[in-house]
């Protein structure tokens, strides 16, 4: 970790423009969560829904997104990042602070989020289930961010792609073909929070045997592969 980088990117992340953006999701969730207690149209499956459709598989991709390739990525855009490394500090410590940085903005902005809306929710009292989808939140949050922020690094398209896993991959695909659902970062983190409630609402394709080593697994990728290809992008600045 480099103090010094990491103040300055979330300084940038949390800009007004940037700020609006990681704050509007959150405060759908939020308000969609007591819209839904004050008309009580919150028993255990409309609580499970909400909280799995909107807070796993809408709220954290998105923003792990918006985090992960925006630490990074606009740096590389500009040509500001080959400031940083004519600087003597090893790249995978540049990766693993812009990927720390990433990590605690989605925290702070799906994590708690998710949390609060679940606490709302009658899930909060019933099942553990708000707490539940919170660790799950958690533990997606950091492969996702390690993913996006990879794709950041090797890509100008990251955000595309990005969209593209999300939204394709993991959410229209995942609907229709098994294979595709199994091998989805939110899936993986269902299984986490199936693990942690008894609620019947709640069920993953994937067995938490499979999903942490793959969640651990793709976080590991992401994080080389990202500070391999900063290495790249040194050599070929100095050439």
């Amino acid at each position: 970790m480099n103090s010094t980088i990491a103040v300055i990117t979330f300084r940038a992340m949390l800009g007004r423009r940037r700020a609006l953006l990681l704050l509007a999701l959150p405060l759908m969730l939020v308000v969609m969560a007591v819209a839904l207690r004050i008309t009580g149209n919150d028993d255990l499956d409309v609580s499970a829904n909400v909280l799995q459709r909107f807070g796993l598989a809408t709220l954290l991709p998105l923003l792990a997104l918006i985090a992960g390739t925006g630490v990074i990525g606009p740096e590389i855009d500009d040509g500001q990042i080959m400031y940083v490394l004519t600087k003597p500090i090893p790249r995978p410590v540049i990766v693993l602070t812009k990927l720390a940085v990433a990590i605690v903005l989605v925290w702070a902005f799906a994590a708690v989020p998710t949390l609060l809306s679940g606490m709302i929710l009658s899930a909060g009292g019933t099942e553990g289930m708000g707490p539940a989808f919170t660790v799950g939140v958690l533990v997606g949050g950091v492969a996702y961010s390690a993913v996006f922020v990879a794709l950041a690094v090797v890509s100008r398209n990251a955000v595309t792609i990005g969209l593209l896993y999300a939204l394709v991959w993991e959410t229209l695909l995942g609907n229709f073909a098994p294979g595709a659902k199994s091998a989805s970062i939110q899936q993986w983190a269902l299984s986490v929070t199936d693990t942690l409630t008894g609620a019947t609402a709640v069920k993953s394709t994937v067995d938490l045997a499979v999903a942490v080593p793959l969640l651990v697994a793709v976080t590991v990728a992401g994080t080389l592969l990202a500070a391999v290809r900063l290495r790249s992008l040194s050599v070929a600045s100095a050439e």
